[in-house]
C-alpha cells in the first residue's frame, strides 16, 4: 500500500476493507483490539472472552463495511462502530443464561485450547474467520448473518425462516460449531 495507514481517512479504511486489504483489516484488527481487550476484562470477562467477542465484532464490521450498511459519520468513526458493536456482544454474553451458569474449565485445558487457537498472529486467525464464513453453506451464513449482524433476536429469526425458536438456535450453535470447526481446519 506505501501510505502510512494511521494517515488513512476514513473513506480510505473503508475501501479498503471492502477490497480486503489484508495489510489494511490487519492494522484496523490489531490497532483497536487492545480496548476491547481491557473493556471486557474489567467487565468479568477475560482474555479467551475478550478475542471470541472481538473476532464477532470485527466480522460484523467487515460485513457492514461491505454491505454498505456502515456509513462513517468522523474521523474515528469506524473505530467507534467497532468498538460499540464489541461492547454490544460483549453485554449480550454477560446477560446469557450460559455465561452466568458456567463453570470454569481447569487451567490444563483452557491452555490446550488457547495454544490450539490463539497463538498464530491476529492476521492470520482473521483471515481464516473470513475464509471460513465464505465457505459456510447458504443456510448457515444467512442464518448468522440475519443474526449477528442485522441483530436480529432468534424470535425475529425463527419467524424470518419459518422455525421454532428453540430450532433457530440450535441451528445458530451448530453454525458457530461449524465455523469454529472450520477455523480450526484451516489451521
Amino acid at each position: 500500500m506505501g501510505k502510512k495507514l494511521h494517515l488513512l481517512t476514513q473513506n480510505q479504511l473503508l475501501n479498503a476493507i471492502k477490497t480486503n486489504d489484508s495489510e489494511v483489516l490487519k492494522y484496523v484488527y490489531t490497532n483497536n483490539y487492545p480496548k476491547i481487550e481491557a473493556l471486557v476484562l474489567k467487565n468479568s470477562g477475560s482474555i479467551d472472552y475478550a478475542k471470541d467477542v472481538y473476532q464477532e465484532a470485527f466480522i460484523t464490521v467487515w460485513t457492514h463495511v461491505k454491505t454498505g450498511k456502515f456509513v462513517p459519520k468522523n474521523d474515528t468513526a469506524l473505530q467507534g462502530y467497532l468498538y460499540r458493536i464489541s461492547k454490544n456482544k460483549w453485554t449480550d454474553v454477560l446477560r446469557s443464561k450460559a455465561f452466568k451458569n458456567s463453570t470454569n474449565l481447569d487451567n490444563n485445558h483452557l491452555k490446550v485450547v488457547k495454544e490450539e487457537v490463539y497463538d498464530e498472529p491476529e492476521d492470520k486467525k482473521l483471515n481464516a474467520t473470513m475464509g471460513a464464513f465464505e465457505k459456510l453453506g447458504a443456510p448457515c451464513k444467512q442464518l448468522l448473518k440475519t443474526f449477528y449482524f442485522e441483530k436480529k433476536s432468534l424470535k425475529e429469526v425463527a419467524i424470518e425462516f419459518k422455525i421454532e425458536e428453540n430450532t433457530a438456535r440450535n441451528k445458530k450453535y451448530r453454525c458457530m460449531q461449524k465455523l469454529r470447526e472450520m477455523v480450526l481446519a484451516s489451521n
